[in-house]
């Protein structure tokens, strides 16, 4: 599988935000996705994986390839971190969710409720639940947010497993994960602001 992303544009409440955009990511790979706070990194994403839909251009694989992390975690608060897990592996048509909690350190926290962790370890379930999909291709925005040192560790190694079984990564991130991955600046896609000719005339 290739993901090919052509000349696409998006639009964040309305406003064009991101032209143009164009790359490449094949199995095994993973693309790291950098620029300024607001350049339309998460637009991206969100549109990549179908929560939004493209004012042009193509995606060329179906949304429901890609696996979406956004900023929340989204966890069921009142359910404990194994019914969370056991939730979106019934959701994605996988099962078993032991490979998950063991990686991200989580079995001893298997009965507790959601609403009781930290916020790393509620990042870390968010993150687990990546492992549950079965979906080739992880769109991932700032995947890395609350971790400690030795969780993005844990993180990065995931990424690298997925990696080395065919799998791809699209990363929103402004730090090393410490893995060889290709940078994709999305400053050069910014959208054009718009130049108005004559706009007094609004006002004769």
């Amino acid at each position: 599988m290739e993901l090919q992303v052509s000349d696409l544009s998006c639009a964040r409440g309305g406003v064009p935000i991101l032209e143009g955009v164009n790359f490449t990511v094949s199995g095994g790979e993973a693309l790291f996705l950098r620029g300024p706070n607001g350049i339309g990194k998460t637009t991206l994403l969100r549109t990549l994986a179908g929560l939004q839909p493209p004012l042009a251009g193509s995606v060329s694989v179906p949304h429901e390839s890609l696996a979406y992390a956004a900023h929340a975690d989204g966890l069921k608060a009142t359910l404990t971190v194994a019914e969370n897990l056991k939730f979106w592996a019934r959701i994605f048509g996988t099962k078993g969710i032991e490979h998950a909690l063991a990686h991200f350190n989580l079995t001893e926290l298997a009965e507790r409720q959601a609403q009781n962790l930290s916020a790393g370890q509620k990042r870390r379930l968010g993150l687990a639940r990546l492992l549950v999909t079965g979906r080739p291709i992880w769109a991932l925005d700032e995947p890395t947010v609350s971790l400690d040192t030795d969780s993005v560790a844990l993180f990065a190694q995931a990424v690298q497993a997925h990696l080395e079984g065919g799998g791809m990564a699209l990363i929103a991130t402004h730090i090393d994960l410490g893995f060889e991955a290709r940078v994709l600046d999305m400053s050069p896609f910014k959208a054009k602001t718009p130049v108005y000719d004559d706009f007094d005339e609004a006002f004769l």
